[in-house]
């Protein structure tokens, strides 16, 4: 706030502000604390990208593993566990994908380990996306005897959390008390069973101490919490979260700001896309009218609910995404009417000094004119043959363009016209034909000869080649284009250069601006729902599937 003060009034009294606030007050030792943080998340921010980049080379390095031809099932299982840990948090799509692919493993080898601890990951996903439905019909079907210890313990985690959640969420009184009930069943149940010492144990406890407002003893708790996991862990940033709420409770922001800074920060530093610290914090700045640094972290976390494609947090979002988006809108406004001021008054004196600079030079130039005339001219003869140097490149550049693209129409237009009377002459044969069986009375033989598809799928034939010659003679490196933007498992290899398959022609199609799955269909003589999963099924192996087809479209 400080800060955002001096910046705000420094372009009208820059000097005075500096001497009153560094002359008369000095920062609190809390103030110097949240300053410091605020500066160090905003680093961490900014470092985004190479956290997310190690977390992908820790994923692509588990996925080559996985590619090995040699390996069993079961190892393909421990190494898809090892993704989905990877991925949690980072990616539901791909965190679903793999989950389904180890479910489907656990299903082959009809190994019920494998399977219940495949659903209890399952809707441990479900749970933390807000599908709670889901979550509990899935946790319902899996019973209780057939779990080995340690998934018993997942089990009443699981139930733990989506009757902690429903009964946080719901506004009927009477469904609060049963899915209260419900989760004070399994709490017990869990805490029978694991150690005292634990940090589960622990978050248990301080979630009891939180709730009867005891909040004293639950910071007790919570620090110790925070000293068994490392500082840049998923593990740290939800202590460091919870430890938020317990100042929330107590009405100190100053500590419930530094505390979802330090869990933003373990959660960047950890790629955690599914979030909630950054966006209650730029909340509460808002609240503070710090509305550059709350609109910089809300559309910060808007980004990692984007990727992470989180409906729960895109609803958490736009609560308050619009509200600060408008305020930003409004305050740059504002600045820059003030600056817009400032603009006209240094123009004005901008103009004197201007007027008074001319007036001097002129006088000048006057007594130099003569003796530079003669340089300036000589300069401007070279300025001029060098424009026209340059501007006869660019002419020789632009006619043999030309006469590349008028080469192109040429061969495009005769290939047309041949291919046009080639057409002309079947039909010519076709109606010849027609009219022989007809005159001979072998209509028989003649519906037979309609019924037949031989002649379609000829001329289907005919018009694959001439298209696929005739777009890859545009664009000749389009299959390896096409290549680069596909994961390294899903490349295209074709066995005839001049030949697309079918994959590829879609996606010409597409370069070609036909984006409709119902004209592709008409095109290729497919089902709309063929196409429709031929592009599906392509964007899957795509290493970007949500820009990808507006890549497809920028292939030159």
């Amino acid at each position: 706030m400080l800060n955002n003060l001096i910046y705000s009034i420094s372009k009208k009294y820059i000097v005075v502000v500096f001497l009153i606030i560094f002359g008369f007050f000095a920062p609190t030792s809390s103030a110097q604390n949240l300053d410091s943080l605020l500066v160090e998340l905003e680093s961490v921010m900014s470092k985004r990208s190479v956290y997310d980049n190690e977390k992908e080379t820790r994923i692509n390095n588990l996925k080559e593993l996985l590619a090995d031809k040699n390996n069993t099932n079961k190892n393909n299982y421990y190494l898809i566990n090892k993704i989905i840990d990877e991925y949690a948090y980072y990616s539901f799509d791909s965190t679903l994908c793999y989950i389904n692919k180890n479910l489907k493993i656990g299903q082959e080898l009809k190994n019920d380990h494998f399977i219940n601890e495949t659903r209890l990951k399952l809707s441990s996903l479900l749970i933390s996306t807000g599908r709670y439905k889901e979550a509990v019909d899935l946790i319902g079907s899996i019973k209780k005897e057939n779990l080995s210890d340690e998934l018993i313990n997942n089990f009443y985690e699981n139930n733990m959390e989506v009757y902690s959640r429903l009964s946080f969420y719901t506004p009927i009184s009477e469904n609060k008390k049963a899915y209260q009930e419900l989760y004070e069943i399994y709490k017990d149940s869990l805490l029978s069973r694991i150690d005292k010492d634990s940090e589960s144990y622990l978050a248990i406890i301080e979630k009891e101490l939180r709730d009867e407002r005891r909040l004293g003893e639950a910071l007790v708790i919570n620090s110790k919490r925070a000293e068994m996991v490392p500082n840049d862990s998923r593990a740290y940033a939800i202590i460091a979260f919870e430890r938020a709420l317990l100042y929330l409770i107590k009405g100190d922001v100053e500590n419930e700001k530094m505390n979802l800074i330090k869990s933003a920060m373990a959660d960047i530093h950890e790629s955690i896309k599914d979030n909630a610290s950054l966006t209650l914090l730029s909340t509460i700045l808002f609240k503070e009218n710090d509305i550059e640094r709350a609109h910089k972290y809300i559309n910060f976390s808007f980004e990692d609910a984007e990727f992470y494609n989180s409906q729960f947090r895109f609803v958490n979002i736009s609560n308050i995404l619009p509200v600060i988006s408008k305020a930003y809108e409004k305050n740059s406004m504002e600045q820059k009417s003030k600056l817009k001021t400032m603009l006209i008054f240094i123009s004005l004196l901008a103009i004197i000094l201007l007027a008074s600079l001319f007036y001097i030079y002129s006088q000048v130039k006057k007594l130099a004119y003569a003796r530079n005339k003669l340089k300036i001219v000589n300069k401007d003869l070279k300025k001029l043959n060098a424009k026209l140097s340059v501007s006869n490149n660019d002419l020789n550049r632009l006619y043999n363009e030309l006469s590349e693209a008028n080469r192109i129409k040429e061969h495009y237009i005769g290939s047309f016209l041949n291919l046009y009377s080639d057409y002309i002459d079947k039909l010519d044969i076709y109606r010849k034909m027609v009219r022989k069986y007809i005159s001979t009375n072998k209509f028989s033989t003649l519906l037979d000869l309609t019924k037949s598809k031989q002649v379609i799928d000829t001329e289907m034939e005919v018009f694959f080649k001439n298209f696929d010659e005739s777009f890859l003679h545009i664009y000749p490196t389009f299959i390896d284009q096409v290549n680069n933007l596909m994961q390294d498992e899903y490349l295209f290899g074709v066995k005839n250069e001049d030949r697309l398959n079918t994959e590829l022609r879609i996606l010409a199609l597409i370069r070609l601006g036909i984006s409709s799955s119902s004209q592709i269909a008409k095109i290729l003589r497919y089902s709309v729902n063929t196409i429709y999963n031929y592009r599906v099924k392509i964007r899957n192996c795509a290493t970007n599937r949500e820009l990808f087809e507006d890549m497809i479209k920028k292939i030159q």
